[in-house]
């Protein structure tokens, strides 16, 4: 839970004796006491001292019992002000510290009284769907209709410069290599486990999603692209209170989702709790024709399979956070998922020596199964060491992470009149995966001076992943392991760090310069090879950030930071995955990481118009490719070190009010990406691409409890490494109706309502021929209700970012 004291700003007429006076020490006193009209105490809420030219003198939290003292006063005279959401303002004062009058109890009660309850007063006020800060792009899902029924995933692919592909990589105006956070603690993650977490948060438990293109040294370097934060809900009532979700979908198949979260908050603890469950059936698309061709001879490929997946999706959280005293609160929060996914695989392979002609072929039938589970622990503590600002944050985090996919691959091969022209081909793999992750932080702020403040911090963490992989053979009803194709890979990865950032107001000006260092040990070892890939090696990640306010109508901003992409675990497995018998995974052990180097500059008009300009460097970049064997007739999908990657992007975002019920958010982003590489397949690899996104989404205020969305999205034509995507585009709609006194609401949503997302995919290299179609569903009808009970008290909640986020970025999830 975060607190919140705002400082508050009154008009204070003054003589040039009081001015003088307010900067002579003494050892005045101010006490008192805060009540409600019910004469009850109020603890643990904010307390501002003022003077005499609206500067917060001193701040301070009040008691179980309501009590306040503000010790050491300076001569002068001063305001009490008594903040808490939820209440009136209340002021008392002034009050004269001079001469021998310096000990002041303030007799007279404090009373916040009319507390807003939510039951009896309406509140029509809204965050918008797309706010922009110096730092940072924040997407209120909380706000959004379409948010209801779909997952994180869902909602994060159809975030303003994001793009999320058919396997789950995810992009920020361009440039992959994104870091994702829940709230604040980076994952640690491989992509395929991401996006099986990502898949089990539902949208309804998400407040917003933040979006850091250039962020700063106080967060982990890991993210070439960014950080991209989702925070999830947390009840902020005071009392008992919580919030029953549940809903339903179909497109193709059906889906059905429920949940319910609750909160209690008394005195000193605050205690919460949520749980979700979802299931989901859905299909994949996928076809590829291809030609192999080897000295003479050459080979066409026709691939058509679906894949249906039935996910059943358990999610939960839970915490208690415990106020010390006024200053210092201790939390412990635990949150996990477990999921099944049931896979039914179908895939026709033709081939023959000609373009339309058919040879022979082959036919897959290859069931499967796949089990997630994670689980995370953070102990966290936080003081204020003064009122100034001073503060010392610590957070100890653990979490594990366990995934295993069993496939079996039924291969029947047929001649053109459809008889057997073999036996068949059997074989099946599984993949048992954990990973373990501990990890430690400090963060330590100290005000140096007026509007100068710096921030220092360090942090340790301890990452080991065990994989597994079996594959067995089927001879004679009888399951053989195949040791050529199993592996047994451990990989280990220390990372310790420290930062320094300091940051200075002046009167239009704020800068910001920060520098991280961190020393990584890595070790990779491939048992059943007997091979062993260390490293070691010390990075330095400067940043800086300057904003000017030229006038009250334009600002501008200019940013730069260094960051870093280490390989995710699995990526650097060196295991054989395949798809069909034809196309196929392989890890890459001697994977480096990848460094960039971020510009950014910014411009903004009357807080309408945001415009920013970057471009960003990248060496040794990280990039999934496609490659041919002619001779075995296959398709290699692996990651490899590509020599560089360049990106220049331009982003332009205008909210406009075109009438008091509709609004509109409009963003436009176009990017040009180069790569290159000295030797890629045996020769010079060069790309280069012109893209751009742009995303509209309409507002609608029918009456006052029914509201409308609707969302248009465009990508054009994109590369990524060595293939191209042809343009994707959908539009989306929503519907959200409001029942007694907002307590219940009905949202209906509908994705992609023309069922035109899909992906063409085809290669840049000349020496390669192959497209290839995914379509997933996408068009899915989703009803949604929600129901609010209990106490609707507002009360600042503590929000709490772990440590441990970085990591678990790079597991990977089920796709």
């Amino acid at each position: 839970m975060k607190r919140t004291i705002r400082k508050c700003f009154f008009l204070i007429l003054s003589s040039p004796l009081f001015i003088s006076d307010a900067y002579t020490q003494s050892d005045g006193k101010i006490r008192g006491k805060v009540t409600d009209t019910a004469s009850k105490p109020i603890a643990y809420t904010a307390v501002s001292l003022l003077n005499a030219d609206s500067t917060v003198v001193k701040g301070s939290l009040t008691t179980e019992n309501g009590e306040f003292t503000f010790l050491n006063i300076p001569y002068g005279k001063y305001l009490i002000v008594v903040e808490a959401m939820g209440y009136k303002k209340s002021i008392s004062g002034p009050v004269a510290i001079i001469g021998a009058n310096k000990d002041h109890l303030i007799e007279s009660r404090l009373f916040l009284a009319d507390a807003l309850q939510l039951n009896t007063v309406s509140i029509t006020a809204r965050k918008p769907l797309l706010e922009r800060k110096s730092d940072k792009v924040i997407l209120n899902v909380a706000n959004s209709i379409l948010a209801a029924g779909n997952s994180a995933l869902d909602i994060l692919s159809r975030a303003p410069g994001v793009m999320v592909d058919n396997e789950g990589n995810i992009s920020l105006k361009g440039k992959r290599g994104v870091s994702i956070m829940l709230n604040g603690k980076l994952t640690h993650l491989s992509t395929e486990q991401l996006t099986a977490l990502l898949r089990s948060t539902t949208g309804n438990s998400i407040e917003s999603i933040e979006m850091m293109s250039n962020p700063s040294a106080k967060y982990d370097a890991s993210g070439s692209a960014g950080i991209i934060n989702i925070k999830l809900k947390k009840n902020q009532g005071d009392g008992t209170n919580g919030t029953i979700t549940t809903g339903g979908g179909y497109g193709k198949y059906y889906k059905y989702s429920g949940g319910l979260m609750l909160n209690h908050r008394v005195n000193k603890v605050n205690v919460f709790g949520e749980y979700n469950y979802s299931e989901n059936k859905d299909f994949q698309d996928l076809n590829v024709n291809r030609s192999n061709t080897a000295g003479a001879e050459q080979t066409f490929f026709d691939q058509k399979g679906r894949e249906v997946y039935l996910h059943t999706d358990n999610s939960y959280r839970a915490g208690i956070d415990y106020y010390l005293n006024d200053k210092s609160v201790l939390g412990f929060s635990m949150n996990g998922s477990f999921k099944n996914i049931n896979i039914a695989s179908e895939n026709r392979t033709s081939m023959g020596s000609a373009i339309f002609t058919q040879d022979s072929s082959v036919v897959a039938i290859n069931p499967g199964k796949s089990r997630y589970a994670d689980q995370a622990y953070n102990l966290n503590y936080k003081i204020a060491i003064d009122t100034v600002g001073q503060e010392l944050n610590a957070d100890i985090d653990y979490a594990h992470f366990y995934s295993n996919n069993k496939t079996v691959y039924n291969n029947y091969f047929y001649s053109t009149s459809g008889n057997l022209l073999k036996a068949p081909l059997i074989y099946r793999n599984a993949t048992p995966s954990n990973v373990k992750i501990l990890v430690g932080k400090v963060d330590y702020t100290i005000p140096l001076a007026s509007k100068l403040k710096l921030e220092m911090g360090v942090k340790g963490s301890y990452v080991r992943t065990d994989n597994d992989f079996q594959f067995e053979n089927l001879d004679n009803n009888t399951w053989n392991n195949d040791t050529s194709r199993s592996n047994k890979f451990i990989y280990k990865e220390q990372v310790s760090a420290a930062y320094a950032n300091i940051h200075k107001e002046y009167k239009s000006t704020t800068i910001q310069v920060g520098l991280r260092a961190e020393f990584t040990h890595s070790e990779g070892n491939s048992l059943t090879t007997r091979s062993v890939v260390k490293r070691n090696y010390l990075d330095l990640f400067p940043s800086i950030f300057i904003n000017q306010t030229l006038s009250p109508n334009h600002e501008i901003g200019v940013s730069y930071s260094k960051r870093i992409d280490r390989p995710d675990y699995q990526s650097l497995n060196p295991f054989l995955y395949f798809s069909d018998l034809y196309t196929y995974n392989q890890g890459n052990p001697l994977l480096n990481p990848q460094y960039t180097n971020s510009f950014e500059f910014s411009y903004g008009y009357k807080k309408i118009v945001d415009a920013t300009i970057g471009y960003s460097a990248t060496r040794d970049v990280i990039t999934t490719t496609l490659l041919t064997d002619s001779v075995k007739k296959t398709l290699l999908i692996k990651d490899q070190n590509l020599a560089s990657e360049n990106i220049l992007n331009l982003n332009v975002s205008a909210p406009l009010t075109i009438a008091k019920w509709w609004n509109t958010t409009n963003e436009v982003t176009l990017y040009h990406t180069n790569y290159s590489t000295p030797e890629l397949m045996g020769v010079p690899f060069k790309s280069s691409k012109l893209t751009w996104l742009a995303n509209i989404t309409q507002s609608f205020q029918l009456n006052p409890t029914l509201n409308a969305e609707l969302t248009a999205s465009y990508q054009s034509a994109q590369i990524y490494g060595t293939y191209k995507v042809r343009p994707i585009y959908g539009i989306d709609l929503g519907l959200s109706k409001s029942f007694v006194d907002n307590k219940m609401n009905l949202k209906f949503a509908a994705t992609d309502i023309f069922n035109q997302r899909k992906a063409n995919i085809s290669s840049v290299i000349v020496q390669q021929d192959y497209k290839v179609y995914q379509k997933s569903e996408t068009r899915v009808f989703r009803l949604t209700f929600t129901y609010n009970f209990g106490s609707k008290l507002i009360k600042a909640v503590r929000e709490r970012a772990k440590g441990s986020s970085a990591e678990q970025n790079r597991v990977k999830s089920g796709n």
